[in-house]
């Protein structure tokens, strides 16, 4: 056994940081980017969109403005938020009709296609640490958020 892939996987740096080097050794360190903000940064989706997959496309966009481009990547977006679109729709039949237990499971397969779908554009630390991406510094609120985190650690130490 043992080949390529097998094996955990590495912790990304955000969560070694976070959790403190118990090992003591070198860490690289996590490259602090600040995001753009401007509305008209994102790009407009080519098909439509519900409001629901509407404002997973702009918060994608403004998340991952440091390492996503329209041009390669706006495919998997667009299909990730009509995913959304779908699960929306799937969900409010299901609670609708509690005896729809086929949808429900189509439920869980459209969240596991669209957590996917998201990881394959680095919206998880893994992903994001495979990508070369560190932390993401969106605004003062990533500062406050970070602060209160410390203030917790400290507090149960």
């Amino acid at each position: 056994m043992g080949g390529k892939g097998s094996g955990r996987r590495p912790k990304p740096v955000e969560q070694k940081i976070r959790l403190g080097n118990l090992g003591k050794r070198k860490l690289p360190k996590a490259e602090v980017i600040a995001l753009p903000t401007a509305h008209s940064d994102i790009p407009e989706p080519h098909r439509k969109l519900s409001p629901y997959g509407m404002r997973l496309w702009e918060a994608v966009w403004t998340g991952g403005a440091p390492w996503l481009k329209p041009s390669i990547d706006g495919e998997l977006v667009l299909m990730a938020c009509e995913l959304l679109d779908e699960r929306v729709q799937l969900r409010a039949r299901v609670l609708s009709q509690p005896d729809a237990w086929r949808e429900r499971r189509g439920l869980r397969e459209l969240d596991n296609q669209i957590a996917k779908l998201l990881g394959q554009i680095g919206f998880s630390p893994t992903d994001r640490a495979n990508l070369g991406v560190g932390e993401v510094k969106t605004s003062e609120f990533a500062d406050l958020h970070k602060r209160i985190a410390a203030k917790r650690a400290r507090a149960v130490e």
